[in-house]
């Protein structure tokens, strides 16, 4: 068809067959941020939050939603998923939350679909806690920064494809 994967010879959507593919160790790491306002900035830094600690709560769910990804997505594999990580770091200069998600395992499919979710989810949880502070905050630059395994090894997003450095 197109080169899309996921769609088969006529043209409907399509779970990819990876019953062939060899298992290897496999990992991605997905970013991404939320602009806030200084308020925000401020009751975090200060452990304001009515809501309680805000990254306790979004690492957990981002995790859970890693974990939950092929329920989410209709075409991605459940995968049993060996480690997920989630960072978080406050850049006050420049009023956002950065975030970053981290998947592993042994299996025959990537994980970027699964860091990616998981980072979205944990930026929608950090909204979801602050939105009674800062209604307008908004979710920015999401992507895959890196991933390893498979038939095409190590891909590593530009460095300078955006301004966002990823957590430390």
């Amino acid at each position: 068809m197109s080169g899309f994967s996921h769609l088969n010879a006529g043209g409907e959507a399509n779970m990819v067959d990876v019953s062939d593919k060899a298992v290897t160790t496999r990992e991605a790491t997905a970013a991404g941020e939320l602009h806030v306002s200084k308020a925000v900035i401020t009751a975090i830094s200060d452990s304001k939050i009515a809501k309680g600690d805000v990254f306790a709560v979004a690492r957990v769910a981002g995790i859970q939603a890693a974990k939950k990804c092929a329920d989410l997505i209709p075409l991605c594999h459940p995968l049993a998923l060996t480690k997920v990580d989630i960072q978080f770091e406050v850049d006050a200069d420049n009023q956002r939350l950065l975030a970053q998600c981290f998947c592993r395992l042994s299996g025959k499919t990537g994980v970027e679909m699964e860091a990616l979710t998981g980072v979205n989810v944990a930026l929608l949880t950090l909204f979801d806690m602050c939105k009674a502070l800062d209604p307008a905050m908004r979710l920015h630059n999401v992507r895959v920064l890196d991933k390893k395994g498979g038939k095409h090894g190590h891909w590593q997003a530009d460095e300078h494809q955006d301004e966002t450095p990823p957590c430390r």
